[in-house]
C-alpha cells in the first residue's frame, strides 16, 4: 500500500505545486511525476531488502541478486524516462510491460508467503494477491493514462 500512498500523495502535492508556481494544474505530468516518485521509493526497497527480494524469484532462476539489482535500475531509468518528452511514450509502453512481467513474481511471493521486507516466509499469503493485483492493474491504468492518452505538455520539463 505504501507505493499507492506515494504515488497519489505525490500526485495531489505536484498539483498544488502546478498551481501555485505556475497558475494552472498540469495533470499529465504530474502523474508522470508521482509516477517517478512511486517508481524511485519501490526501487529503492530492491537496494534495502535485497535478501527478501531474492526470495520472490523460483530457485530455478540464476542470478538472482543481479536480476534484483536489474530491476531496481530498471525503475529508475523509467521513472526519468517518463519526465523527458521524447522518451515518455517508449517508456510508457515499457513500464506497462514491465509491471506486467513482475506479476508473476508477486504471485510467487504470495504463494510462498515471502515477507520481502524481513526475509522470511511469514508472509501474508495469498491474501496479498487480493490487493496487489489490483493495485497492479491500478498502476498499468496510471502509466496508460498518463504516459499515453493525456497530451504530453512540453515547456515544463
Amino acid at each position: 500500500m505504501k507505493p499507492f500512498f506515494i504515488l497519489t500523495g505525490t500526485f495531489v502535492v505536484s498539483l498544488i505545486g502546478f498551481m501555485a508556481v505556475y497558475g494552472e494544474i498540469n495533470y499529465a505530468l504530474s502523474g508522470r511525476i508521482a509516477m517517478t516518485a512511486m517508481l524511485a521509493f519501490t526501487a529503492i526497497g530492491h537496494f534495502a531488502f535485497r535478501k527478501g527480494m531474492t526470495m520472490m524469484i523460483p530457485d530455478f532462476i540464476a542470478y538472482k541478486n543481479s536480476i534484483i539489482v536489474l530491476t531496481g535500475l530498471i525503475e529508475i531509468a523509467a521513472g526519468v524516462g517518463l519526465l523527458i518528452p521524447s522518451l515518455q511514450q517508449l517508456t510508457s509502453w515499457l513500464l506497462i510491460i514491465f509491471f506486467i512481467l513482475i506479476l508473476p513474481a508477486n504471485i510467487y511471493t504470495a504463494m510462498r508467503n515471502i515477507d520481502y521486507q524481513k526475509g522470511t516466509f511469514d508472509g501474508p499469503g495469498l491474501r496479498y494477491l487480493w490487493l496487489r493485483i489490483p493495485l497492479q492493474v491500478f498502476f498499468i491504468l496510471w502509466v496508460l493514462w498518463f504516459g499515453l492518452l493525456m497530451e504530453p505538455v512540453t515547456g515544463i520539463l
